[in-house]
């Protein structure tokens, strides 16, 4: 019997990757605060916008998380316990920690707020699941070094009330559990306070202290290498299994990443998760359709992490630090006159008049059609958009809606 309370949770680094995810299909967002959390160079919510996206969350049924998961110095205490309160007048509706020190305040400041343990915490068994819930968690995030078989034994261990969350697609660490020191040795920038440069991406060659210049390529042996670059998880294809393991909530990782790409993968997850559900014989049978739209946003090739075993050479990236992308994300759509059929639209990358053009809305099936007329802001005619953020007019073939997004493949 398939559990029909699973939790889609997406990344928000903005409020209008938060609009996004929940109108295209998130039951949950999770962002970050001013301060506290593990993504630094996201743009992240003040006050007014925390505020904003936990309302706008909230009025669409979806709701909001946020991270506090730093691992916390002596002087990161300060001003902790009133930033927790704040948040929970806010209306957000749990924390996710990861430190101990972290989680004491938590409990103490804000005793009836809901409290989720961060992946960071390195949850790998159930006593530890089960010592968070006797101090008052209520839900753990697996560590990503777990497989499904190990998941589904912490699922049979723990109360039946505390929820297991689980990443399911986006960018894989090779640190433990994200717990990295090389960013902080290597440029004076702390991972585990939100400030990784990510050096797992960079190129290496070994050199040896008699000889130097002379550079050695890192060769790859049948136990594979602990320090390059990982193949993006992808578990769109096992929505069955992720179930059957007993995870609650879907997580997917991405704070960082384009509104495109929340938008994109959030969207056909939704639907995977909808028709594993509800069809499970139509679930089968749009695989490749799934795995095709969440390959029309920027990604590395795919891997299964953990889930089935430890990975291999196979699930890491020799060759370059680079993404895969296909399609371009052209522009969102942020008004649209029905009597003249005609939209305003945000430009994000350039495209021109006979362009043939993809429109994926929110709901519904994307469409395409081929940009007859476009004009400026003052109606002049134009042949392309080709500056950022540019502001102009295109006559659809059909009804859009604030926040549909449009896509040209590369």
């Amino acid at each position: 019997m398939i559990d029909k309370r699973i939790e889609l949770l997406a990344p928000a680094g903005d409020i209008e990757k938060l609009k996004i995810a929940v109108l295209y299909g998130a039951d949950a967002v999770y962002i970050g605060g001013e301060a506290y959390g593990l993504r630094a160079k996201a743009k992240n919510f003040d006050d007014e916008t925390m505020k904003e996206g936990i309302e706008f969350a909230h009025s669409h049924g979806a709701k909001v998380y946020v991270t506090a998961n730093i691992y916390a110095h002596n002087n990161d205490f300060e001003g902790m316990a009133e930033y927790f309160k704040k948040v929970q007048e806010f209306g957000a509706d749990a924390l996710l920690i990861s430190d101990l020190g972290v989680f004491s305040v938590a409990k103490e400041a804000v005793p009836d707020m809901e409290i989720h343990v961060s992946t960071q915490a390195n949850n790998t068994n159930y006593k530890s699941a089960n010592m968070w819930y006797k101090l008052g968690a209520r839900r753990i995030v697996a560590a990503r070094e777990l497989s499904l078989a190990e998941i589904k034994e912490i699922r049979k261990n723990i109360p039946s009330d505390m929820d297991i969350e689980a990443f399911v697609h986006g960018a894989m660490c090779i640190s433990y559990s994200g717990r990295c020191l090389l960013s902080n040795y290597l440029t004076g920038r702390d991972s585990n306070h939100g400030e990784c440069a990510h050096p797992c991406r960079w190129k290496y060659y070994l050199t040896e202290e008699t000889r130097p210049g002379e550079y050695m390529p890192v060769i790859e042996n049948d136990r594979g290498t602990y320090i390059f670059n990982s193949k993006d998880l992808c578990m769109i294809d096992y929505i069955p299994e992720l179930i059957d393991a007993g995870i609650q909530s879907f997580k997917i990782e991405g704070r960082m990443k384009t509104s495109f790409y929340v938008g994109s993968v959030v969207k056909a997850y939704r639907q995977a998760i909808d028709d594993c559900i509800n069809n499970p014989q139509k679930y089968e049978s749009m695989k490749d359709y799934y795995m095709k739209e969440v390959s029309k946003s920027s990604h590395r090739n795919f891997t299964t992490g953990f889930y089935f075993g430890k990975p291999t050479g196979n699930d890491q990236v020799y060759t370059n630090n680079s993404y895969i992308r296909n399609y371009d994300f052209i522009g969102m759509v942020e008004d649209y006159d029905e009597r003249d059929k005609i939209a305003t639209v945000m430009q994000r990358n350039k495209f021109e008049v006979g362009d043939e053009i993809e429109v994926m809305p929110a709901k519904g099936e994307s469409w395409k059609m081929k940009v007859e007329k476009m004009w400026n802001e003052n109606g002049i005619s134009i042949d392309s958009a080709p500056h950022p953020k540019q502001i102009i007019k295109i006559k659809f073939d059909k009804p859009v809606c604030k926040y549909d997004m449009l896509r040209k493949r590369v």
